[in-house]
């Protein structure tokens, strides 16, 4: 058996061993497992919840919606890495992307108020692009015009993006009308108390190296509200499920079992024919913009951290991964789940020294052997859940050191990334004005000749793109 993995993966050309792979597998499956919990909660529609858009299904509960969610997660993640496992031979992570999935369901239908099938059809469209794209090798070449600095800087912005996300839900940061934000009421109530408590307590794990520190912490947080509910110190609902009442348990409020997902299966189908053209373009426009820079971002910051990378900054072969990233998208669009993406926490099994797609093997079978605990996903609270959107975002602000401050023509894209992503809530407006600052910049500051003709054509792409989004052409079409 060792010695027909060895020879699929090469493994001894990549110095590397089964069990070294396996390991690496399994830390990446923990450190990243939480998004089976966490993608259908951003993307079900809860009518109680303050944050706008999301799936809804006539016929269905919320927690029945979830369920099949968390089921099309595990099936789409698990074919992107099959992918990534046997073309690409690399040793990543796919799954819906954090961010990517807020932007299908708060901006697109919450926002634009796009029907949520009309938004699998522009993902199934984006998904088949890429697939094109990557086969003739324009991805890439796309990928090495992006600016350096704008891709140091993509990571922090879409973590800032997913802390105001989560922190939001968990009543740490509030609505204030002086201030647009403010502080939450953190010491008096439930939910704000306990989402402080569950978040220091996975950072305590995390900085204690504990692997899957993010997905206990989600569960112990997730018990302690139910051990608070139990003994009467919250109402039913409020920190827990409403099947844990005051001192019992009421198993007939729990959801029953949902592993059916054809109300979500095909339902793409019916999206082509809820918009016109026009809008319809405009859509798969802005979800190709934010998708392929932040796959392109992730596959060099993982990249980076494994050593993946030439000389030169470049990614060698990186279509093979960008085409296991476009399938999975294609894929999960059909299925019923936002775009799926490269994941940084990758870069942990990478440290465990997993370099082959045999560490991707190992991830994939970890997510299809966790269908067995799709029913449990209705039990964990928003609150909870969303501890790991804040823990990621710190996460992801690694890249910022890598970032040249002192370098004008770096800071000023870079920055406007990082800020613009969370206070205009899009990671697209982010990534937008970092690359049309770029070559303004340079060019100002007499670089003109280091700034390549793409670069002024993605620049200009980008200017079209604010033009869309924000002159209500976009809007007043849909």
């Amino acid at each position: 058996m060792a010695g027909t993995l060895d020879e699929l993966f090469d493994l001894d050309g990549h110095d590397t061993d089964v069990r070294t792979e396996v390991l690496a597998g399994i830390t990446t499956f923990l450190t990243m497992s939480y998004i089976v919990f966490l993608n259908p909660v951003i993307l079900t529609a809860f009518p109680d919840d303050n944050t706008p858009g999301g799936i809804a299904i006539a016929g269905f509960s919320p927690a029945e919606v979830l369920q099949m969610l968390a089921v099309v997660t595990i099936i789409s993640s698990a074919i992107a890495m099959l992918v990534m496992a046997f073309y690409a031979n690399r040793p990543f992570g796919l799954a819906p992307g954090l961010g990517l999935n807020a932007f299908f369901a708060i901006t697109v239908v919450g926002v634009l108020e796009v029907p949520w099938q009309t938004a699998l059809a522009a993902i199934v469209v984006e998904g088949i692009i890429f697939i094109i794209l990557t086969a003739v090798g324009a991805r890439e070449y796309i990928i090495q015009l992006f600016p350096e600095p704008v891709k140091f800087a993509v990571g922090t912005g879409i973590g800032l993006f997913l802390a105001i996300i989560g922190l939001e839900a968990m009543g740490i940061v509030v609505d204030d009308p002086a201030t647009l934000v403010g502080l939450g009421r953190i010491a008096s109530e439930p939910v704000a108390i306990l989402s402080v408590v569950g978040l220091f307590l996975t950072f305590v794990l995390y900085a204690a190296g504990l692997r899957g520190s993010i997905i206990v912490g989600i569960l112990l947080t997730t018990v302690l509200g139910a051990l608070a509910t139990f003994v009467g110190l919250a109402e039913p609902g409020v920190l827990a499920t409403e099947a844990v009442r005051n001192g019992g348990f009421d198993a007939s409020r729990l959801a029953s079992a949902q592993y059916d997902i054809t109300p979500l299966a095909g339902a793409f189908i019916d999206g082509f024919g809820e918009v016109e053209a026009f809008s319809f373009a405009l859509i798969v426009f802005t979800f190709f913009f934010v998708d392929f820079f932040d796959t392109a971002g992730t596959l060099v910051g993982v990249g980076q951290a494994g050593g993946f990378l030439d000389e030169n900054g470049d990614f060698p072969d990186i279509d093979k991964p960008l085409m296991a990233d476009a399938v999975g998208t294609t894929i999960g669009g059909m299925l019923g789940t936002s775009t799926v993406t490269t994941y940084i926490e990758s870069a942990t099994g990478v440290e465990e020294g997993g370099r082959t797609g045999l560490t991707a093997l190992v991830v994939a079978g970890l997510f299809v052997a966790s269908l067995a605990i799709v029913p449990l996903a209705t039990a964990i609270p928003l609150y909870a859940s969303h501890i790991a959107l804040v823990v990621v975002a710190v996460l992801l602000m690694r890249n910022i050191v890598d970032i040249e401050w002192d370098n004008f023509a770096h800071a000023v894209p870079a920055g406007l990334t990082i800020m613009v992503m969370p206070f205009t809530y899009s990671i697209a407006y982010g990534i937008a004005a970092g690359i049309v600052s770029y070559p303004i910049v340079k060019t100002a500051q007499g670089e003109f000749d280091d700034v390549l003709v793409g670069q002024w054509v993605l620049a200009a792409a980008f200017v079209v793109y604010f033009v869309v989004r924000t002159g209500g052409v976009l809007t007043s079409t849909v």
